[in-house]
């Protein structure tokens, strides 16, 4: 039973900073690339960072470079995204998900996901 559990999230000001965390079980979690997603009201879920395997390689959308860290600690299973400096415009639901091997789109259902609200 693959499970992914995001917390972490919350209510903060614009400039504030708050850490995600995903714990994962399931599923050998060293095996796969896992990522964050994001989703806003009315927009499409998007992409936002992904880290490979061992997590020596990651990559960020544009609109969070220099902002967000991903991380993982493959020994306890578990995916990060330090953000910082966070802007109105993050406010979204932050989904974590393993990336389908080759394509590295989204492998298996979302989860709950974590609310994320950054506001005055």
């Amino acid at each position: 039973q693959v499970q992914l559990v995001e917390s972490g999230g919350g209510l903060v000001q614009p400039g504030g900073s708050l850490r995600l965390s995903c714990a994962a079980s399931g599923f050998t979690f060293s095996s796969y690339a896992m990522s964050w997603y994001r989703q806003a009201p009315e927009k499409e879920r998007e992409l936002v960072a992904s880290a490979t395997r061992s997590g020596d390689s990651v990559n960020y959308a544009d609109s969070v470079k220099g902002r967000f860290t991903i991380s993982r600690d493959n020994a306890k299973n578990t995916v990060y995204l330090q953000m910082n400096n966070l802007k109105t415009e993050d406010t979204a639901v932050y989904y974590c998900a393993r990336l389908r091997p080759l394509f590295n789109t989204p492998l298996g259902s979302w989860g709950q996901g974590t609310q994320v609200t950054v506001s005055l």
